[in-house]
């Protein structure tokens, strides 16, 4: 008999909690900038809600329970961590200077992730919440909140972006209606000071996103400058990581990638994604040997009149996590 009950118990809670996987996955990638962690909180959240579901008594809603245990959960993994950033939260952009981008050494940064559109975004979903749960998302957008106060960063998304209430906020952060809402202000105007990216940005789905990621691919794959002309905005911006120099403006964007990136016509192939509600590609270099193998992830700014921002993530084992192998095949 305990062993029915048990299992009772489990059917109960996996049919009460499990709708809300994909927004507490998006949820913890907003509040500590990498989609692995985030997997891993999310896995910590659902275990510690197993553990006291016999106690959930309904006083809040499952929506709300979840929410509050797994912004816990980030809080407690964010207090020992140093924040993920993007070079440009860093410092200024490249001064100029005639040289190759060189990586930083590992452990003076800690990189931020991009986030796999398909980790959050059921194909049945209302396009309307799609959109909206792509605007909460964008790169830039994520870039800044993790230069906020971890707990003003919780009281931002659990009022302005998952829409609770002050007083479920407070109660789920043990603290006052008050500091809620002081903590809300000071957030706001925080990442009002900060470069949170174009606000014209395109869907991914948009023709004209599309075609700027092909020219975009299409200048890497035939090694092509001229193209990149084509695409990019004449104040774009270029950054990878995890390289600390980036470069601001069109023409250093496309000096740095020339002289120093592109190479020769086949080294490189890229592969069309999504990524944070934007148009990304999936990159593979070939090696010496001539195979193609995983480089990493680009996420392109798509707006009306060309790529405003690049961001290459250069970590092989993103490639994977998108949903592609490791070795292109010829």
């Amino acid at each position: 008999m305990p062993d029915v009950l048990a299992d009772a118990g489990r059917d109960g809670f996996v049919a009460e909690t499990e709708r809300f996987r994909r927004e507490l996955l998006a949820h913890c990638y907003r509040m500590v900038g990498s989609a692995h962690d985030a997997e891993d909180l999310v896995q910590e959240t659902y275990l510690r809600a197993w553990r006291s579901y016999p106690r959930f008594e309904g006083r809040a809603s499952v929506r709300s329970w979840l929410h509050t245990i797994a912004t816990n959960v980030c809080l407690t993994a964010t207090t020992p961590r140093p924040i993920r950033v993007l070079p440009s939260g860093l410092a200024g952009p490249d001064d100029g200077a005639d040289r190759a981008p060189g990586p930083l050494a590992p452990g003076e940064a800690s990189w931020l992730e991009p986030l796999p559109d398909a980790w959050i975004t059921p194909s049945a979903e209302d396009p309307a919440a799609v959109v909206l749960g792509r605007e909460s998302l964008r790169l830039a957008l994520i870039a800044s909140l993790q230069h906020l106060p971890a707990r003003q960063r919780a009281i931002f998304l659990l009022r302005d972006v998952r829409a609770f209430s002050a007083a479920e906020t407070a109660e789920g952060l043990a603290t006052t209606v008050a500091a809620v809402k002081s903590g809300l202000q000071r957030a706001r105007a925080r990442l009002g000071e900060r470069d949170a990216g174009p606000a014209d940005l395109l869907e991914p789905t948009d023709e004209r996103a599309q075609a700027l990621l092909a020219g975009y691919v299409a200048a890497f794959e035939r090694s092509d400058a001229g193209l990149l002309e084509q695409v990019l905005r004449v104040d774009a911006t270029l950054e990878a990581t995890p390289f600390g120099d980036w470069q601001s403006g069109r023409a250093a964007c496309i000096h740095v990638l020339d002289a120093y990136v592109l190479g020769t016509p086949g080294d490189w192939r890229m592969l069309p994604t999504t990524a944070n509600g934007q148009p990304a590609a999936v990159v593979y270099h070939r090696d010496p040997g001539g195979t193609l193998r995983a480089d990493g992830v680009v996420v392109l700014a798509a707006t009306a009149t060309g790529v405003a921002r690049v961001v290459k993530f250069h970590d092989p084992a993103l490639v994977e996590a998108f949903g592609f192998p490791e070795v292109l095949e010829r």
